[in-house]
């Protein structure tokens, strides 16, 4: 078969055919009466097998290793490609996502394309000086994707910088919610930590809700950030895992607060002193816990609380009953 045939059967350029003849890679083994190249059916395999192992990455200086060298194993050459090739995708989804939010920032010319490409190469800078401010460059007006600022603030260690990024996500970035909320769900507890942190502090209501389903994850932390958030809110449903942040002394200081602020809700007191009895009584005979309990009612007003402090004056756990009469003395006296 004559080089021409063969280039269109392969999809093979005849030139290339002659380049892979100089290497000596592939070298017809016959000739016609008229002194062309004439390739033999083995000679066709071999084309084919050269495209295969080009298709993989190869140099052809590989491609003629692999194919001549008997002692050659294909596993370390396979490693290294592997190796090579999740590099060039690294890469290039890096170049993907900055594009995608350029475009998100939607720039009216070069002038603004330049300015976002350097908000995000500081937002990456390995100064945290750097990254503050183009955290806070936000004030200024300067557009700054949000996209951006939630990975950086997902990822960021400085808790100033960490705080600027929070600051600038709670401006009204639009889409933060959801993606803060994508967070949650990372397998890295310090990831869903700053996740829920950054959701406390937007006041929107998406955050709200989304807060709310937090009070149901797993991660015990992330309960206890949003049922904190979410006590200042006025909501309710963080009371429950309010009383096992105290029960656990988990932020039981915080969590006492938080009721407290609660129940001066009209309505809320003496359910929340309700909760507090109920876990009281559910407590074991002497545990820390049973003490800090009766601490907590101390600052819930209504007569469920009054009655449960002058029950518990008389509690067989010493601590807990001196607690409780101090409280008593110090409501009688108000």
């Amino acid at each position: 078969m004559l080089i021409g045939e063969v280039a269109r059967r392969s999809g093979v350029s005849a030139r290339m055919l002659r380049h892979y003849e100089s290497l000596g890679l592939v070298r017809p083994t016959g000739r016609t009466d008229g002194g062309y190249r004439e390739y033999t059916d083995e000679d066709i395999r071999r084309i084919f097998h050269i495209e295969s192992l080009r298709s993989l990455g190869l140099s052809l200086r590989e491609v003629g290793r692999a194919l001549d060298d008997p002692g050659f194993t294909p596993s370390e050459l396979v490693d290294d490609l592997i190796r090579q090739t999740r590099e060039r995708v690294a890469v290039e989804t890096e170049l993907l996502t900055r594009l995608h939010r350029i475009g998100a920032a939607e720039p009216a010319g070069w002038e603004d394309v330049l300015r976002t490409v350097a908000l995000l190469q500081a937002l990456g800078s390995k100064s945290a000086g750097t990254r503050q401010r183009a955290a806070l460059s936000s004030a200024g007006g300067e557009p700054v994707p949000v996209e951006a600022l939630v990975e950086a603030a997902l990822g960021e260690n400085d808790p100033i910088v960490a705080g600027a990024l929070r600051w600038a996500l709670a401006r009204g970035a639009e889409g933060g919610p959801a993606l803060l909320a994508k967070g949650l769900d990372s397998p890295a507890a310090e990831v869903r930590e700053r996740a829920v942190r950054s959701l406390a502090e937007l006041p929107d209501e998406e955050a709200t809700a989304l807060l709310r389903e937090a009070l149901a994850h797993p991660d015990a932390v992330v309960r206890g950030h949003a049922a904190l958030a979410l006590g200042a809110r006025g909501v309710a449903e963080a009371v429950p895992v309010l009383i096992d942040m105290i029960v656990a002394e988990t932020n039981d200081v915080d969590a006492a607060d938080a009721l407290s602020a609660l129940a001066s809700r009209p309505g809320s007191a003496d359910g929340i002193a309700a909760g507090l009895v109920e876990r009281l009584a559910h407590a074991a005979a002497g545990a820390p816990a049973r003490r800090r309990l009766a601490q907590a009612l101390a600052e819930i007003p209504g007569a469920t609380a009054a009655g449960a402090l002058a029950e518990l004056a008389r509690d067989e756990d010493r601590s807990v009953a001196l607690t409780a009469a101090y409280i008593v003395e110090l409501r009688e006296g108000r």
